[in-house]
């Protein structure tokens, strides 16, 4: 059985095995050292399973009403369980608690190229709740457009 908790160690190594693990999304070094330097100083939960943790969230506060998933990931052997939902609660949660209005996050955008992995992850989130509100052409490069999804956190009636 999982249980979903707070992660306070050893926060960039879970994120540099999950996302090395990860091919398909994460391919490059850099991009995958990068988050686990940035994970060690923000909020991070994990489903975890028989002392592995199955995958993580990590959230980065965008004062005054906004939480950004960083990063999210799951082992492949736990894709499809159930996991992912269970991080994107516990990140709705963490958010809520902290007077957030808005969860959001970045995925690449469409570019015309079969990429069946991304067109998953994109699914996923349009599934969960959020709404795909802009895309950035340059944000990180111009050959990867950033998608900036965002899932408000109260009414918006």
């Amino acid at each position: 059985m999982q249980e979903t908790i707070e992660i306070t160690k050893s926060k960039g190594a879970i994120c540099r095995d999950i996302m090395s693990e990860l091919t398909d999304w994460f391919a490059d070094p850099d991009v995958i050292e990068a988050c686990a330097g940035a994970v060690e100083s923000l909020p991070m939960f994990g489903c975890v399973e028989a002392d592995t943790v199955a995958g993580f969230v990590s959230l980065r506060a965008h004062p005054p009403s906004a939480m950004e998933i960083l990063v999210i990931a799951t082992r492949r052997r736990h894709h499809h369980s159930g996991v992912g939902k269970r991080l994107l609660s516990a990140a709705e949660t963490f958010a809520r608690s902290s007077d957030c209005k808005l969860l959001t996050v970045k995925t690449l955008a469409p570019r015309g190229r079969d990429e069946p992995q991304y067109e998953k992850t994109r699914a996923f989130y349009d599934r969960n709740g959020f709404i795909r509100a802009e895309i950035f052409p340059t944000l990180w490069r111009e050959s990867d457009p950033c998608l900036f999804f965002v899932k408000p956190l109260t009414s918006i009636n």
